[in-house]
């Protein structure tokens, strides 16, 4: 009875969940159901104007739960909504569209917020990928209910995204943030992005963005720019000069055709729009009305949709393209055991919703013969497990046909190798017919998730051009194994470049292009005779080795060759990488996360052919700073008949830099020393000035530091007086000044130290100075030698200078004879930088790499006859393999190794100088079961003149050692897993799973990829991620129903006798030692028996 009162007493809460189960009163069913019941399949929702909003909402909010993190995920949707207005506010995730149905973006409104955030990676957006929305209008107002989510306000959409995101068609009407915030509320990174033929009414916001491209597009204002934002054919264009701020604009398009797009026509039937071919426009293309073109009735489309295998087979595409067909590809994954064949001329092949195209054979995914019109639309190809020569082959080897006056268009098309799946390939695409339209192109080898490793997802190129007068709008192309885009046609045009070399580079050896360190990004064939190229960025982040890159790009020197505004950047990365170069030898070096260390730009670099004319020379050579550790130069700026692209700067005659700027900061330099600078400019030719007239520079003395000094004398004053930085205080003899008995002081610096000067000031005591001095240095203050200085006093103030000497122990003796004691207020020393020891090499490497460490020398400058060099290592870590003296004058006399402890000795015999490199030693990494982290530390090293040895050192460099995880039994387990969660279907049928289940298999799943993209994943790790997915798939077995939930007692019916079953469990919970008996009346299989069960078959008796 206790049972049943409680149940008695709640009622009215039973009502309420009894109308949850009751099909004929959810409100939302039956919109949901209509919306994903099109022609398009499950995975396209079509929303019309007159379902509830709430039901809308629901759908599409249903949908970002399952996609905001889903980067891998196999799920595909797209959102379609026919023209009217919206009051919804939507999430669009990962492999989801958003589309307008109008003609025109007007045609749609969605009044509250259609925004792309980036919560799940706490407001970092530069994973955002592969998502779209086009063809509709947004008022911002965000009417959220609940309150809206942290950082969102009303009159302002956010569309924060990286690459493979594209935003076309639009009408904001508002501001539109291009990044999100973290949770300190600063911008979080963001790598995008792509934004064509729209309208904002507010100001763009791109913050964080570090670079964009925007073409035919129109806003109130642009508020700035970090690295690369290039603009062409865009209206009311932000002001400023290349590189500060990283402005392109380029005032019209040259060529284009827009991207087709699916609308609903008047007659309530669905067409594609195909854009018709424009030149030399600016603004939108709706501006003036409905865009030009022709549309194509959805008759005229075979529709592949991933649920209906009969229109999805190679087989069945031919099939339907030998009849003359276009494609409309659905949502979806598209393995193909054959290639896709383009044959005819002005084929329109559109996707919606992200379809992914797989081939499981060599063969490519697609190829376009060399025929006019094609357009491809919305489409990502995915390598597959065989490697192919190319995903996707516009027109076949050597083709020829002129096709200008109607030329294939490309839009969207991005390409993934590795990453969901492991695949490989030679080229991701491969342009051979001449004339084509590119518009939009992210092509990624995969630096994280599935299979991404230097030899499993090998790429060698992203894009391969061999038509000529091909124009690309809008070319992101990242981390193949060689070049990323190698162009072999002429009369080529890119407008924007964004490109990361490869991450994983192992070492230099494994990277080279014959004898150039590393491969370009964005390689020009030396036979190309013309080509042009606008707002480039080519970026570095080698995590595995210390690489260097010598030049970002590689073009030929020939007539009409040109690269308009290019930049490198150093994102991070192994210690002593680097680009060197930006193009042929030209910019300086980045290597370094601040400044010009990190950011290189060039405003121009190009020819014309006979190009033989140098720049003017540089002129008005200043010294803007002067310190005793640095000189800052610069000059006004030359002048050439095409351009000047940087200036090499010299100092006593030898090169020591580059720079694009008028300014050169030189490091290099002593205390208390003249140097002559002279300045060389250099165009896009490679054609250089004369010298500059010489500018000398003499820096200033270095003041010691006495802090810590102390000292004895033959007196009985302090000597301490002499060195506490008080003119009140002094130092005497106490007695009258004579050679005889001896009047002194000694001072001890504590540690040997660089000295070519001293000051005595006697200021306050004028007439007390040193009528005669003898200045001595000594190692041990024991053994003085000859005085390294003497001389005579004439004034307060006595100033000796000296050649450098290296000591511990300074003494003056007072030499002279007079009246007056020898009173002296400050004694201060000058000298130069200490000599130092620096061991450098990679911070990390991986297990059974080999790999350097360098010994350089700095500051050094008594003469060295020999050395002895020691080392300490761990033995169970590293293998030393052996040692080469980069410095020739430097010979090895002797080494040992021996349990870790490594010696040389050297001998100098032509006593060269000794600073900058000195040796390279060669290691080996073990193979540590996890990571492991290891010191080679440069215990000592000792410069032996003809009288005393100085030590140097010591100094460490910190090695991580990576170790080989083995990621197979993870990868196998989350593709088992994930085919377990594609297959299952949500319900209360018998095989069903119980509701939400899934989404919690699907987290485990993203909790797994995570690791398997860790770089630093360890195999405890690993391990422990096998055993949670398969708890996590245990788990998900135990939701399925077997036999149909709500019979109870097991008779075949729905009967009374089940709910006194029901009723006879309440309360009871999975914590309970007796659950096994009652676990079958948990009918949502959430571990307890509540009024949700009671309901649930309460109403399966109702339904009987």
């Amino acid at each position: 009875m206790r049972i049943l009162k409680k149940i008695s007493s709640s009622i009215s809460m039973a009502a309420i969940v009894l109308s949850l189960w009751n099909p004929g009163v959810s409100h939302a069913a039956t919109p949901i159901t209509d919306a994903n019941s099109s022609i398009f399949g499950p995975n396209v929702y079509v929303f019309d104007p007159d379902m509830p909003a709430a039901d809308i909402q629901s759908a599409a909010s249903a949908v970002f739960v399952r996609q905001e993190s889903n980067e891998f995920g196999t799920e595909r949707d797209a959102f379609l909504f026919k023209p009217g207005t919206y009051n919804v506010n939507i999430f669009v995730g990962f492999n989801t569209q958003a589309s307008g149905l109008g003609q025109n973006p007007d045609d749609v409104l969605i009044n509250g917020g259609l925004n792309v955030n980036a919560d799940w990676d706490n407001g970092n957006a530069t994973r955002n990928f592969w998502r779209g929305i086009e063809n509709l209008s947004i008022n911002p107002t965000f009417n959220y209910t609940p309150p809206a989510p942290a950082h969102f306000s009303a009159g302002t959409t956010q569309i924060a995204v990286s690459q493979a995101a594209p935003l076309r068609r639009l009408h904001i009407k508002g501001k539109l943030n291009l990044f999100d915030f973290d949770s300190g509320w600063g911008a979080g990174w963001a790598s995008g992005g792509f934004l064509a033929d729209s309208k904002v009414d507010g100001q763009v916001i791109p913050a964080s963005q570090q670079q964009w491209f925007s073409r035919n597009s129109e806003w109130a204002s642009w508020s700035n720019g970090v690295w690369n934002m290039v603009f062409v054919g865009d209206k009311n264009t932000p002001t400023g000069q290349f590189p500060d701020p990283p402005y392109t604009v380029v005032p019209n398009t040259s060529l284009m055709r827009e991207k087709p797009y699916l609308y609903l026509d008047n007659t309530n039937q669905y067409q594609v729009f195909v854009p018709s071919l424009s030149q030399n426009t600016q603004g939108t293309s709706w501006a003036n009305g409905p865009t030009p073109g022709t549309s194509i009735p959805i008759s005229q489309f075979h529709i592949v949709r991933a649920d209906q295998p009969s229109t999805s087979s190679a087989a069945s595409i031919n099939a339907a393209l030998a009849d003359g067909k276009n494609l409309l590809f659905t949502p979806g994954i598209y393995p193909l055991n054959d290639t896709i064949r383009i044959n005819n001329a002005n084929t329109v092949v559109l996707g919606i919703g992200m379809p992914t195209l797989i081939p499981t054979t060599d063969k490519p995914a697609m190829k376009v013969a060399d025929v006019d019109g094609v357009k491809l639309a919305g489409l990502l190809f995915e390598a597959g497990p065989n490697e192919t020569s190319s995903l996707v082959e516009v027109g076949p080897a050597g083709s020829s046909a002129d096709h200008a006056a109607n030329p294939t268009s490309l839009h969207d098309l991005f390409f993934r190798t590795g990453g969901a799946v492991v695949g490989e390939n030679l080229a991701q695409m491969t342009i051979n017919s001449d004339d084509v339209i590119g518009d939009h192109f992210w092509m990624w080898r995969a630096d994280h998730g599935a299979g991404a490793g230097w030899t499993d997802n090998v790429s060698k190129n992203g894009l391969v051009v061999n038509g000529d007068d091909v124009t690309l709008y809008g070319l992101f192309n990242e981390h193949h194994n060689e070049y990323q885009t190698l162009w072999n046609g002429n009369g080529g045009r890119v407008y924007f470049y964004q490109s990361e070399i490869p991450y994983d580079v192992p070492n230099q050896a494994a990277w080279m292009d014959g004898s150039k360190k590393g491969f370009a990004s964005y390689k020009v064939a030396d036979s190309v005779t013309t080509h042009e190229a606008w707002g480039l960025g080519v970026y570095s982040y080698f995590r595995d080795a210390a690489v260097k890159l010598d030049n970002a790009i590689e073009v030929p020197i020939a007539a009409g060759v040109k690269i308009h505004h290019a930049t490198t950047i150093w994102l991070n990365g192994t210690a002593g990488s680097e680009i060197t170069h930006i193009v042929n030898g030209v910019g300086g070096r980045v290597y370094g996360t601040s400044g010009s260390a990190q950011r290189q730009t060039i405003n121009f670099y190009g020819t014309d052919v006979g190009d033989t004319e140098a720049p003017s020379v540089p002129t008005t050579l200043v010294a803007k700073e002067t310190a005793y550790d640095r000189v800052k130069i610069g000059w006004n700026a030359s002048t050439d008949n095409l351009n000047v692209a940087s200036y090499d700067v010299y100092r006593d005659g030898t090169l020591i830099g580059h720079t694009t700027t008028t300014e050169y900061l030189d490091m290099g330099v002593q205390p208390k020393a003249t140097y002559s600078y002279t300045v060389k400019a250099v165009d896009g030719g490679g054609n250089q000035s004369a010298f500059s007239s010489s500018l000398s520079v003499t820096t200033p003395k270095r003041a010691l530091d006495r802090s810590t000094w102390t000292g004895t004398s033959t007196s009985a004053d302090p000597v301490s007086r002499l060195l506490d930085g008080d003119m009140g205080t002094r130092w005497s003899s106490g007695k009258p000044m004579s050679p005889s008995p001896e009047q002194s002081f000694t001072i001890d610096m504590k540690v040997p130290t660089t000295l070519n000067g001293i000051e005595m000031d006697s200021t306050g005591s004028n007439n007390d100075y040193a009528r005669g001095y003898a200045v001595y240095v000594s190692m041990d203050g024991v053994t003085w030698g000859s005085p390294i200085a003497t001389g005579t006093g004439t004034n307060k103030i006595i100033t000796v200078e000296f050649a450098p000497q290296v000591a511990r122990y300074l003494k003056v003796v007072q030499t002279g004879t007079n009246s007056s004691w020898w009173s002296v207020h400050e004694v201060r020393a000058y000298g130069l930088l200490p000599a130092t020891a620096s061991i450098d090499g990679p911070s990390m490497v991986t297990s059974g790499q080999t790999f350097d460490t360098t010994v350089s020398l700095a500051n050094v400058v008594s003469a060295v006859y020999a050395q002895d060099i020691r080392f300490t290592y761990d033995t169970s870590l590293l293998e030393f393999v052996s040692v080469d003296f980069v410095n020739p004058a430097i010979s090895k006399v002797g080494q040992s190794d021996t349990a870790g402890q490594l010696r040389f000795l050297t001998a100098n015999l032509s006593q060269a100088n000794v600073n900058g490199p000195l040796l390279t030693l060669h290691w080996r990494a073990k193979a540590p079961a996890d990571n492991a982290s290891t010191t080679i530390t440069l215990t000592s090293l000792a410069l032996a003149d003809l009288q005393t040895a100085t030590g140097l050192g010591p100094d460490s460099q910190v090695v991580l050692i990576k170790a080989i995880v083995d990621l197979t039994i993870l990868n196998d387990k989350i593709t088992a897993a994930q085919s377990i969660y594609d297959g299952a279907v949500e319900g209360y049928a018998n095989g069903q799973y119980a509701p939400g289940s899934k989404t919690a298999l699907l987290s485990a799943i993203s909790t797994a990829r995570a690791v398997v993209a860790n770089p630093d994943v360890t195999r405890a790790q690993v391990a422990d991620a096998i055993a949670d997915l398969q708890e996590a798939l245990n788990l998900f077995a135990t939701m399925k129903y077997v036999g149909d939930p709500g019979d109870v007692n097991n008779d075949g019916n729905f009967t009374v006798v089940d709910l006194a079953n029901v009723v006879a469990a309440y309360g009871k919970t999975s914590a309970d030692s007796d659950w096994a008996q009652f676990a079958k009346a948990d009918f949502n299989k959430d571990g307890k028996v509540d009024l949700v069960d009671l309901a649930a078959v309460a109403q399966r008796i109702l339904a009987e």
